[in-house]
């Protein structure tokens, strides 16, 4: 059954429910295999959870089910009980719009592009938006070009993204549209891409992105709700209660809070404002925002510093290893970088930064630590986001200047051999590094960084827990020191996003006084061989007390 189908009527039903989250009739969940982290370290085992005004009361044994004879008994069904899992960082409307455009992950070649875009044209009008092309799995791994395109759809503009978001591929009636010509100059932060003539190739890699895109239809906010409905069903599929949003602009603002105040946000959002944003001062002035319930949060601003490993625009301090003299991209300067965080600081908002090569983390950690003396902010809980490639003494800098690592395990197991042609031993030492940074004792917020990478946080506890890929390769890990254990990898999930949020204490463990917000699964996460973990499927997901979502009528196993 579609997933729509299965969901939409669960997802209605909250809707009704207004801004009325809260459930007075007290529930108990038993016969449950449950697990969760607590605050304090350890991991709690229970088989009953008892639920009040949607915030937990109780966790224990099966007697303590009789301690309530007036609530409602469900029965888990011995199925596993997890606390709801958090994915620190997402594009939820880049999801959304992608459940409905050319979808070209996983692509093995430009003739399996172009005969996607073949059949997904014959369907389309006007401009055709697609996702997910990674030149890497190709036999010559070169970047393709506009003429591959023209060969397929000449008469309208295509525009197609990188799975990384840091590069596009267009066709030749796009560049006509945008006016881009041999004498087009590459901005600041960004690259054309052009041929041995000087001629642009149909390849533009992160601020040259904005040459083409600044010409693209702007959705309606209907678009846009629609967007964030598709992507919160997907999302709450597989198990996921809260979310981190990297980046929105002044429309999808609007949008939030307007949903927020409603009360029918189909799961939690944690939301930064985009530092690339015109609008970053205005939205700024309207102050942090949090609604009744914990369903909205806006208190941080996205800032953008280098591009990414794939398309070659990650800012490195030596050489690419396959690309000589080059070393990838800055998109902002360190003094550009001092004035976002101090604006953002000044507005109590924390600064979480995209950072991947090993140049822009130094760079941005110089900036906080300059603005830090100057305007302070250093205990706003600010972020590395991706944190890739870092040299082993700035890791240590993250501890001493408070920056949590914002990452996402399965870059790791989809970079690893690109990584090792791009990046040379000296470069790896601090690659993807989660066991050095916990070690240190720094909170690791985990997540996926969708739709660049797939949704499943199961595919992210499996990464963190093998640094392997699905075919359990390589067979010991790819640079074994750096996995976690399976408690480390939970918390990680769960515990260290609320907390880069600000609200463990609300959400991330299943601890009295704290929303209910968990899911049941069909296997057990601690006991499972390691070669079923990503292939778990969620049952059910509650938030607040309330069921969210369910697969199908959870039965005994």
């Amino acid at each position: 059954m579609p997933l729509k189908k299965i969901i939409k009527p669960l997802l209605l039903a909250c809707l009704c429910a207004g801004s009325s989250l809260a459930i007075a009739q007290t529930k108990v969940i038993y016969n449950a295999n449950g697990y969760t982290p607590l605050y304090k370290g350890e991991v709690q085992q229970f088989s009953t959870l008892v639920i009040k005004n949607g915030k937990v009361v109780k966790l224990g044994g099966d007697t303590l089910k009789n301690s309530f004879p007036d609530a409602k008994l469900i029965d888990a069904h011995g199925n596993t009980l997890l606390p709801g899992l958090i994915d620190a960082h997402g594009h939820i409307i880049g999801l959304g719009n992608n459940l409905s455009q050319l979808d070209l992950r996983g692509a093995l070649s430009i003739d399996e592009v172009t005969n996607k875009l073949k059949v997904f044209a014959n369907n389309k009008q006007g401009w055709i938006i697609g996702r997910g092309w990674n030149q890497e799995l190709w036999q010559k791994k070169q970047f393709p070009t506009a003429a591959d395109l023209d060969k397929v759809v000449s008469d309208r503009p295509i525009v197609l993204s990188r799975i990384d978001g840091h590069a596009i591929w267009v066709n030749s009636k796009a560049l006509e549209l945008a006016g881009i010509t041999a004498n087009t100059q590459s901005p600041e932060g960004g690259e054309i891409i052009k041929d041995e003539f000087g001629n642009p190739t149909g390849i533009f890699v992160d601020k040259a992105e904005s040459l083409i895109k600044q010409f693209m239809p702007k959705p309606s906010k209907q678009t846009l709700s629609d967007s964030l409905d598709a992507a919160g069903n997907h999302l709450l599929s597989l198990g996921i209660t809260s979310t981190h949003d990297a980046g929105i602009d002044k429309t999808t603002w609007e949008l939030y809070k307007e949903r927020g105040e409603l009360g029918n946000l189909p799961l939690r959002i944690v939301a930064m404002l985009s530092g690339a944003s015109p609008d970053l001062k205005t939205m700024l002035k309207a102050g942090r925002y949090q609604d009744a319930n914990d369903f909205m949060s806006i208190r941080s601003v996205k800032v953008y510093a280098d591009g990414a490993l794939g398309s070659r625009g990650a800012a490195l301090i030596e050489d690419y290893a396959d690309r000589k003299n080059h070393h990838g991209l800055m998109l902002e300067t360190q003094q550009k970088l001092e004035e976002l965080f101090t604006l953002s600081f000044k507005s109590g908002f924390s600064a979480n930064t995209h950072a991947i090569g090993d140049k822009a983390n130094h760079i941005v950690l110089d900036a906080y630590k300059n603005v830090f003396k100057t305007t302070g902010g250093i205990l706003l809980r600010n972020r590395m986001e991706h944190a890739q490639i870092v040299t082993l003494d700035d890791i240590k800098r993250f501890k001493t200047l408070k920056i949590i690592p914002s990452m996402q395990p399965v870059h790791a197991t989809s970079d690893m051999h690109m990584a090792e042609q791009r990046l040379s031993e000296k470069q790896l030492a601090g690659a993807y590094a989660w066991q050095t940074f916990l070690k240190q004792g720094s909170v690791i917020a985990a997540g996926s960084d969708y739709p660049i990478e797939l949704a499943n946080p199961f595919d992210g506890l499996y990464a963190t827990i093998t640094r392997m890929d699905h075919n359990q390769q390589p067979t010991q890990g790819w640079r074994a020191s750096e996995v976690l254990s399976r408690e480390d990898a939970l918390r990680a999930f769960t515990l260290g996003g609320a907390y880069a949020a600000h609200q463990e204490f609300k959400v991330g463990s299943l601890e009295q006084g704290k929303w209910a917000d968990f899911i049941l699964i069909d296997k057990d996460y601690f006991k499972a061989p390691v070669d079923e973990l990503y292939k778990i499927n969620v049952l059910q997901t509650w938030i607040a007390g309330k069921l969210r979502y369910e697969k199908e009528a959870v039965t005994a196993q």
